[in-house]
């Protein structure tokens, strides 16, 4: 358990974007410290964009075999970290066990965590959660207070309101005001009967750029766990999400899980400013496509949709390997930290 006025690492696995934007980080560094009562370490890598795989994976070794760090936090997600894999040695994690939070790229390192079967998880960077414009917002704060200090059971619930719109962290009066939010929408349930088990999943795109690269970390035996997935700003089409979900199906993968959390899909960035219009019609052409590989692989899943897990404002962490409780009778889902 991490306590005010412990050490976390702060590290860059992914992409060192700090460098290029230090206005979020650099509040999101300011909050750990003040507001969480923790003590940033930074490494060699973690503000240096463009840092080989080898010198980030000696950024992790360095941050894992201090004992005085107790946790560890990623600064923001990126592309390349499935590179990194191959360059990290299990030995050194288990030696000296300790949570990471991360998402996005970093579902990479949390897989490879979960198989050594080390704490970490899904959820909270210095640049989005903690470095947000104006506040944290109050429900990823709670979660990721609750995540980082108290563990045991932590009810998940649906936001009164979101936000999938980036603001340019160049300009710095984006850091200075809270973004303009959407009206909290709610869960879409599929399912009755109830169901626990463990977290495994991730980043839907990330996951298949692991299982291309062989480094698929799911155990081959049969798992009765719960699979969530979600999909970042890159914002892929709903035949894309499907032709990756029939991948995991064709594989057997998709049947192995009781039940499925899906996050609500990022349907608007600094890339993509879809009308409203279309934003609907992109989140509802991704939940169809969801629905058709279910249909095909696993019909008989448990079904969540629309959960705050993704790339969107806010985000709730989910232990990573953690116990899930999900009640459809009642619209609960529980999880342990």
């Amino acid at each position: 358990m991490v306590q005010p006025g412990d050490k976390v690492a702060i590290v860059s696995p992914s992409r060192g974007l700090p460098e290029i934007f230090p206005g979020p980080y650099e509040l999101g560094l300011r909050r750990l410290r003040d507001d969480f009562g923790l003590i940033p370490v930074e490494y060699p890598t973690t503000r240096v964009l463009g840092a080989s795989p080898q010198a980030r994976a000696a950024d992790l070794h360095a941050a894992w075999s201090d004992p005085s760090i107790r946790a560890v936090i990623a600064t923001i997600g990126g592309d390349d970290q499935l590179t990194v894999l191959k360059h990290l040695d299990p030995g050194v994690f288990q030696a000296n066990p300790k949570p990471f939070f991360g998402y996005s790229d970093n579902t990479n390192l949390l897989n490879f965590l979960y198989s050594l079967g080390l704490p970490a998880f899904h959820g909270g960077s210095v640049m989005v959660q903690f470095g947000r414009g104006g506040a944290m917002h109050p429900d990823s704060e709670r979660s990721l207070r609750a995540a980082l200090f108290t563990p045991g059971e932590f009810e998940l619930t649906p936001a009164a309101e979101w936000t999938d719109h980036d603001r340019d962290w160049a300009d710095a009066v984006n850091l200075e005001t809270e973004p303009p939010m959407f009206p909290g929408t709610g869960w879409i349930w599929q399912g009755t009967e109830p169901v626990s088990g463990k977290l495994w999943g991730g980043n839907l795109e990330i996951l298949d750029w692991q299982l291309s690269a062989n480094r698929w970390m799911l155990p081959t035996d049969s798992y009765g766990g719960v699979l969530f997935l979600e999909t970042s700003e890159e914002m892929p089409g709903s035949e894309m999400v499907y032709r990756i979900l029939r991948n995991f199906g064709e594989r057997g993968l998709l049947e192995r899980f009781d039940a499925v959390l899906w996050g609500r899909p990022k349907s608007w960035s600094l890339e993509n400013h879809f009308t409203p219009e279309q934003s609907v019609a992109y989140i509802t052409g991704q939940y169809l496509a969801v629905d058709r590989a279910l249909a095909e692989y696993n019909p008989d899943a448990l079904v969540v949709k629309g959960l705050d897990i993704s790339h969107t404002d806010p985000q709730l962490v989910l232990p990573y390997g953690g116990q899930v409780r999900i009640d459809p009778a009642a619209e609960r889902i529980t999880v342990t930290y």
